[in-house]
């Protein structure tokens, strides 16, 4: 006699097909050196099916040398799927609806080769959490009618807590607190956190107008990479400096991803 919960009727000439849903790996692999990634991440690049990866352009052909070398050491066999970044205005009237309106074309392009079930990671730089879309793409594909989705996030290494190990300072100093910022919101910093700024998607190099004589700055490009750039100094002697080497990274390398603390000579 059976017992329990019986199976429903399976259609003549076939049999049940139970197809699990769909699971979303956000996986940070740190800033840009193997030996940072954590064993969780591996452990996940090892279980998938496929990953996703966004071509920018010929511009971030090294970057995409990084995570292939990635998925060649922990996930042999994964497949690939390469998705053209949608255009982006990077000079819009309205910055939010203009990043809005970009995220929807990037998840109606991803939604397009995304498989229904099986694992699909899409590897971050650095953690998932800070300063990424990743996870708003991953969020409103989990909504699409009709899809069975599951999310899992693996964080990583912040480029920030990279900064500070590479230049061996800690992001705050006794008592004060740590402003997190993008160069086009350093201006708006309120008063009473400009003590110490970590300031990250600085495309136009905010803080030569936006220091006050007396800031420091501890900048890094291109962290955990063979092209890893560190500068550090009062702004008004390194500003130049800092510039020359955004430059040449981008003439040599083809992009600059930098980060940096900027620092006020007294406690806010």
């Amino acid at each position: 006699m059976l017992r329990g919960p019986q199976p429903s009727a399976v259609p003549y000439g076939g049999c049940v097909k139970h197809e699990r849903p769909v699971e979303l790996l956000v996986i940070g692999v740190g800033p840009g050196d193997p030996k940072q990634i954590t064993v969780e991440a591996i452990e996940a690049m090892g279980r998938l099916d496929a990953v996703v990866l966004l071509d920018k352009g010929e511009s971030t052909d090294s970057m995409r040398r990084l995570r292939t070398e990635l998925l060649d050491r922990y996930a042999p066999g994964c497949a690939v799927l390469t998705v053209s970044d949608p255009p982006r205005d990077r000079r819009p009237a309205d910055y939010g609806a203009e990043v809005r309106r970009w995220h929807d074309a990037r998840v109606e392009a991803i939604a397009a080769v995304l498989p229904r079930s099986g694992a699909v990671g899409f590897l971050v730089w650095g953690d998932p959490s800070l300063y990424d879309s990743t996870l708003r793409i991953v969020d409103a594909l989990r909504r699409l009618p009709g899809r069975d989705v599951a999310v899992t996030v693996i964080p990583g290494v912040t480029s920030a807590s990279a900064l500070t190990a590479a230049h061996a300072i800690t992001a705050n100093r006794i008592g004060e607190p740590v402003h997190i910022t993008t160069g086009r919101r350093l201006p708006d910093t309120p008063e009473a956190v400009r003590g110490n700024q970590i300031v990250m998607l600085d495309g136009h190099e905010a803080f030569r107008t936006a220091a006050r004589p007396g800031d420091e700055i501890y900048w890094a490009a291109n962290l955990g990479t063979d092209d890893e750039v560190l500068i550090a100094g009062p702004v008004d002697e390194v500003a130049e400096a800092i510039g020359e080497a955004r430059a040449d990274l981008k003439r040599r390398v083809g992009w600059a991803m930098d980060i940096y603390l900027l620092r006020s000579p007294d406690a806010p």
